[in-house]
């Protein structure tokens, strides 16, 4: 016969099962591997590029894709980027910026002075 719940013992399996069900926070279940994917995701790389550079399959990484999609409940890369983002998982200076990014940008100006 298994373990029973006593109040000065053990809880039962079936005991714990019966209490509500919390989704668990991204912040404490992504892993560190999901992390490096997420940094790499968030400058550009492709699902090949990140195999390469981690050393691990194209399907791995695929498979660990969808798993950070699914904890942080988002249905595509960009969205998982802004996600992170905006909830400390990743930082700004996580991204980096291409060199020569935004050289075309001009600022405009009216006879009123800059816009």
């Amino acid at each position: 016969m298994g373990p029973t719940h006593h109040s000065d013992g053990p809880t039962t399996h079936h005991h714990l099962k019966a209490l509500p069900h919390r989704p668990a926070d991204p912040r404490y279940t992504v892993t560190r591997r999901q992390l490096d994917i997420l940094r790499l995701i968030a400058n550009g790389n492709t699902t090949t590029a990140i195999a390469r550079r981690l050393g691990i399959s194209y399907n791995t990484v695929t498979s660990q894709v969808a798993s950070i999609h699914r904890k942080l409940r988002v249905s595509d890369r960009a969205q998982a980027v802004a996600v992170a983002l905006r909830m400390g998982l990743l930082d700004m200076g996580d991204v980096l910026v291409p060199d020569g990014a935004n050289s075309s940008y001009r600022t405009h100006t009216t006879s009123e002075g800059a816009l």
